[in-house]
């Protein structure tokens, strides 16, 4: 698979906020609202694009990329690029979330070098940890918000 990054559109930003995922990834779902259209549009996201141009998924970077309740416990306190990803869910389950992943990740090394990267998941997704895992991440931290538990990795 073929993938590039390219600036979030509003016409981009508006298709990944109908995207929706199957139980129990609906967590991930967003509502279609101008708030999350302007946090997609004014905020460090990035499409992912096929080599047809089509929309595979996108990453974010900095603050958009964390759960908020995890500052509040002060779990985001050592210095690291947050980094947050969502692929288009008709594409999930289908071999493609390493390629995918190790593009965003190789794209956000170049541009970060010599830097910590960290990533929140939700405890159940399983396949997530397993890939961030194998590309060498470890769990730093665990926390609880709103009935759910979060897994915070970090990579050096």
């Amino acid at each position: 698979m073929e993938l590039r990054a390219c600036p979030m559109t509003k016409e981009l930003a508006e298709d990944i906020l109908c995207w929706e995922y199957p139980p129990p990834y609906d967590l991930y779902n967003n509502e279609y609202t101008e708030d999350a259209l302007k946090e997609l549009m004014e905020n460090l996201y990035e499409a992912i694009l096929d080599g047809n141009g089509t929309l595979t998924g996108f990453y974010c970077l900095g603050d958009a990329a964390i759960v908020p309740a995890g500052i509040t416990l002060g779990l985001y306190r050592e210095p690291a690029v947050d980094i947050g990803i969502g692929m288009n869910p008709a594409l999930t389950g289908k071999g493609n979330r390493k390629i995918f992943f190790s593009f965003i990740l190789d794209v956000v090394m170049k541009t970060f070098l010599r830097t910590a990267f960290r990533l929140t998941a939700a405890a159940f997704n399983e396949r997530a940890i397993k890939l961030y895992m194998n590309a060498g991440f470890q769990k730093a931290d665990v926390f609880n918000h709103d009935g759910e538990t979060f897994i915070i990795m970090l990579k050096y």
